[in-house]
């Protein structure tokens, strides 16, 4: 047992000076320790994208039609993955407490701009702007908090980092389902400017986390070409990444949004988020699972997901074989809580809710396996959310022009099962039961080298 925690210990040093450092006492020390934090970037995405999820969540942002909704939504992802790109640059240079401030004020507009349709019913081109201007935001706001959020926890801790951030950001789903929106995501705001700064920041086990900044813009870019020339396997991760909101789509306007009335929808949304708080701690602990070596939970990780993709989606198909668009239009009569039939289909909705927390749960862990390196976790989450908002705009403009339910469903599904074949030999190729030593400054210094060649 010492061994295996003297291993653990040697993988997660950087070298530098001052590897260690003698830890605070009293209120200073709680606030700095990893785990608050941690539950500060939970707070501040509980506010912000925890509530936007939550208006999602109701099927078409509440309101009868989908289409303005899903314009939105399809002008938010494209702005979202071409900012999400480059934002690993952007929070390597600006640092990643200011990058989580600038990036959470999108959200406050965006939940504005649905209140001023309900008062403006014209105001549709507003929100569809509010969505685009989210998008840039979203792309920051996400960045910021995955290389946070991966570059706190020692290795043996990761998995249950990140069930407690999505824990407490999959409240914000729960509280917005059954409450207001606006107040709550204004004071998300507010929050990154109560966390510390992650250069001040010591792990659980001694080492200190450094957030690295780049002197300039320009190495911020190369240090992107120079994550994928390193480690070009994270290309297998790719489809995993495009394919983890796309099934929102379906989940959110076809299934909820189409089937059930209002009151049933507001029901269902609070369910599903709920599920997520469950499904986020039951992987985060099967994949830190002690006892078992780090490379068999990983795979014990992929046949939990695979298993569940299938249930989920058999379930789902007797279902959605039996209405399209032209059954159910906007108007029609649609099914309330006290319908027979109702049960079965809120309690798929429940496991749409764990499928979607446990796949987003192991793709961040998938991440944090790779490395130790807070640069380059920004770079990899910043690949991450910008594929994964691709995804999402494609599938939400496909809702807007109304396609076919049954084609946005099969879509999802044979998504969802390319993400995991591909990701099976990157486990199998990449994933050690410890990751190597590196120089938490590589990717920083590796960038400048080639900027001044």
């Amino acid at each position: 047992m010492s061994n295996e925690k003297e291993t653990e210990l040697t993988v997660n040093v950087e070298i530098s000076e001052d590897v260690f450092s003698e830890r605070r006492e009293g209120l200073k020390e709680m606030y700095y320790r990893p785990l608050t934090q941690v539950s500060l970037l939970g707070f501040v995405c509980f506010m912000c994208p925890g509530l936007f999820n939550a208006l999602n969540g109701l099927g078409a942002g509440g309101q009868g039609d989908s289409t303005i909704s899903a314009n939105a939504n399809a002008a938010h992802y494209a702005t979202f993955a071409f900012a999400a790109f480059f934002a690993g640059s952007v929070n390597n240079v600006l640092g990643s407490k200011l990058t989580l401030l600038i990036g959470s004020t999108g959200y406050a507009l965006y939940i504005g701009s649905f209140l001023a349709i309900n008062i403006h019913p014209n105001a549709g081109g507003f929100v569809v702007a509010s969505g685009a201007i989210l998008g840039i935001c979203a792309g920051l706001l996400w960045t910021a908090q995955g290389s946070l959020m991966l570059a706190y926890p020692t290795e043996s801790q990761k998995g249950r980092y990140i069930g407690v951030f999505w824990t407490i950001f999959n409240l914000g789903g729960v509280v917005g389902a059954s409450i207001g929106f606006l107040v709550l995501t204004l004071i998300g705001v507010l929050i990154p400017l109560l966390m510390a700064n992650p250069d001040n920041m010591i792990r659980t086990d001694g080492t200190k986390v450094t957030s690295p900044r780049h002197a300039s813009w320009k190495a911020g870019v190369v240090g992107l070409w120079l994550t994928l020339r390193d480690d070009p396997m994270i290309l297998l991760l790719f489809p995993m990444f495009f394919a983890s909101n796309w099934f929102y789509t379906w989940q959110f306007n076809e299934y909820n949004g189409t089937v059930f009335n209002i009151r049933a929808r507001s029901l269902n949304n609070l369910v599903y988020w709920m599920a997520q708080i469950v499904g986020s701690l039951l992987m985060g602990a099967l994949l830190d699972g002690h006892g078992l070596r780090r490379r068999v939970r990983a795979f014990l990780g992929w046949g939990t997901l695979f298993a569940l993709v299938f249930v989920v989606h058999i379930w789902a198909y007797f279902y959605q074989r039996n209405y399209t668009r032209q059954s159910l239009p906007p108007d029609a009569v649609k099914m309330d809580i006290h319908d027979h039939g109702f049960a079965s289909r809120i309690w798929l909705y429940i496991f749409c809710g764990v499928l979607d927390a446990m796949w987003q749960t192991s793709a961040y862990w998938m991440m944090g396996a790779l490395s130790n390196d807070p640069a380059k976790l920004a770079y990899v989450t910043g690949f991450y959310k910008s594929l994964q908002s691709a995804g999402a705009a494609g599938v939400w403009r496909a809702d807007g022009v109304k396609r076919p339910f049954m084609e946005i469903f099969i879509s999802t599904w044979v998504l969802l099962v390319v993400g995991l074949m591909l990701l099976l030999p990157m486990i199998y190729l990449r994933v050690t039961d410890y990751t190597k030593k590196e120089t938490l400054t590589r990717t920083n210094k590796d960038s400048e080298d080639a900027v001044r060649a």
